[in-house]
């Protein structure tokens, strides 16, 4: 997981209570001032790497596109005309185009038979709030319960592997992800109630 300072006294876990009215002050600001503009990053990086970390399932390619996502961002800002819709979607619009750049380039280079990156139309921000609010409960877990979840789940490791990456027994491996699972799940579901 990507781990970042806050730059604001906006946390990110605000930001789905965030209202259009606020999000246009916001991007208002960044037009205004561009150095502004890292309120919108800490506000929407989870939900446009969570879209694009779906699409891509390349932990490294979801950073790279990331990236060039709120690159792009930051130098078309002053172009950005408030629409009534959240901010995001620009952002995921942005996503969209640079996963589909990815690919071209990527069938260019190699012919690949991989599928081609879901339309913005199906964008459901409700799954991408979801996955980013599950990326922001997993930095908070305990330390060996991340590398866990993170090997397991990211990785795609075998447990034997975690084990003997960890220097821990497979048993110990297990409880560190049962645990987690369970933090998480309940965390998740009080969200929900």
């Amino acid at each position: 997981m990507v781990v970042r300072r806050p730059a604001s006294k906006l946390a990110p876990r605000e930001a789905p209570g965030l209202s259009l009215a606020d999000d246009r002050l916001l991007v208002e600001a960044a037009q205004k001032d561009p150095s502004r503009f890292a309120e919108l990053y800490e506000i929407h990086f989870e939900r446009v790497y969570a879209f694009i970390a779906r699409r891509v399932r390349d932990r490294d390619v979801a950073e790279d596109l990331t990236s060039d996502v709120f690159h792009k961002a930051l130098a078309n800002i002053r172009r950005f005309e408030w629409r009534g819709v959240p901010f995001v979607a620009w952002l995921l619009r942005i996503a969209v185009n640079a996963i589909a750049d990815r690919s071209r380039h990527a069938a260019k280079e190699v012919s690949s038979g991989d599928d081609p990156p879901d339309a913005v139309s199906d964008v459901n921000l409700e799954e991408i709030e979801h996955r980013a609010r599950l990326f922001r409960l997993v930095d908070q877990l305990p330390s060996d319960q991340r590398r866990v979840i993170f090997q397991r789940f990211v990785e795609q490791r075998s447990i034997r592997e975690v084990a003997q990456g960890l220097g821990r027994s497979e048993g110990a491996v297990k409880q560190l992800q049962f645990r987690a699972l369970e933090k998480l799940r309940a965390q998740m579901e009080g969200a929900n109630a």
